[in-house]
């Protein structure tokens, strides 16, 4: 394969012939078969099964994706994230229901749906031994791309992801963070239509992780419709117009995050004091509990949000005598919806 690339082809073959040649399952070098309404779902799961002898991962799961949504799929552990998001990606076969990708089923048109789809998985899986910018290259040749086109891709996409410095650098020696870029530019190369994100954040450090979000955000906001897996919830709440939970295999909730969030009935908030207590903890009041440690600072208040408004916490403590210095949310919402739902 090296010498693909390092001779001159002969002229009756392409570039990216033996590319195409042992990379049949892969290669998709033709135009789509037919176009796609404007509102046809970017993504239809219907009744979706995935059943393995002793596990059943996928128990009749339904999804609808729409074009440009950016779409979060949340759940614990073995939920069956990682494998709702193979099938689609064409990497883990079904055991029932359909499964379309902008109105092409994944079975019968399964070419044109892997041109379609590109996908960051959890895990690295490249050829530590090469260097990046020909593991792009390759990867654009997969997809029919022509040489020049491969190389101008290539080059655009190390300098969006700051990599163009480690492009001749073999994938082996890069940090943690350069090879968790090194595999989204691999997924962008043939700009897909659908981006699936499977923990795309993990392990790396929060200036990567926000760099990250502003690409994915632009990518959205240019027509990019995404699907993301992520155990951060809070970049969920911060990503996602529409988020479905999944546990145990099954959908748990489907709604906007805005809506998912407001299901919340009991929430809790941390306040910090100017001064310690010296009363002890706090008696509870109805809906109202208030807990804190003789000596501290902070309290932690749990009440139920429909009967109880932020400012009547505030009054009844300014009225035992206390005096704030700083409120805010327990937690994160989302979080806090996503474990009543899960039940961990």
């Amino acid at each position: 394969m090296h010498g693909v690339y390092e001779s001159t082809p002969r002229a009756e073959t392409s570039w990216n012939y033996y590319c195409r040649r042992r990379c049949a399952v892969v290669c998709f070098c033709f135009a789509p078969k037919h176009r796609t309404p404007a509102m046809t779902p970017a993504v239809q799961i219907s009744k979706l099964d995935k059943h393995y002898p002793d596990v059943t991962a996928l128990d009749g799961i339904s999804l609808e994706i729409q074009p440009g949504d950016f779409y979060g799929l949340l759940g614990p552990n073995g939920a069956g994230k990682t494998t709702t998001i193979n099938i689609l990606a064409g990497l883990c076969n079904k055991t029932g229901g359909d499964v379309t990708v902008f109105g092409r089923d994944i079975v019968t048109d399964y070419r044109d749906c892997r041109r379609i789809v590109g996908l960051v998985p959890q895990e690295f899986n490249f050829d530590v031994f090469v260097r990046l910018r020909h593991m792009l290259v390759f990867q654009g040749g997969f997809f029919g791309l022509s040489r020049r086109t491969c190389e101008a891709r290539a080059d655009e996409l190390l300098a969006e992801f700051d990599l163009i410095d480690k492009a001749d650098t073999q994938l082996r020696n890069l940090s943690g963070g350069m090879k968790r870029r090194a595999i989204i530019t691999r997924a962008l190369m043939h700009r897909p239509k659908i981006l699936i994100l499977d923990e795309p954040t993990a392990g790396v450090d929060v200036d990567l992780r926000r760099s990250l979000w502003q690409y994915i955000r632009r990518l959205n906001a240019e027509g990019t419709t995404i699907l993301l897996t992520t155990h951060y919830i809070e970049e969920a709440e911060a990503l996602c117009d529409r988020i479905a939970i999944i546990n145990e295999g099954s959908i748990v909730a489907v709604d906007t995050t805005r809506n998912l969030v407001a299901r919340l009935t009991t929430e809790a908030v941390h306040i910090t004091l100017t001064a310690p207590l010296t009363s002890g903890t706090l008696e509870n009041s109805g809906e109202l509990q208030i807990e804190a440690a003789e000596g501290s600072n902070e309290l932690t208040v749990t009440f139920d949000r429909r009967q109880t408004p932020y400012h009547s916490i505030l009054e009844r403590l300014i009225a035992a005598g206390v005096r704030i210095d700083n409120i805010r949310p327990a937690g994160n919402q989302l979080e806090q919806v996503f474990v009543s739902l899960t039940k961990q």
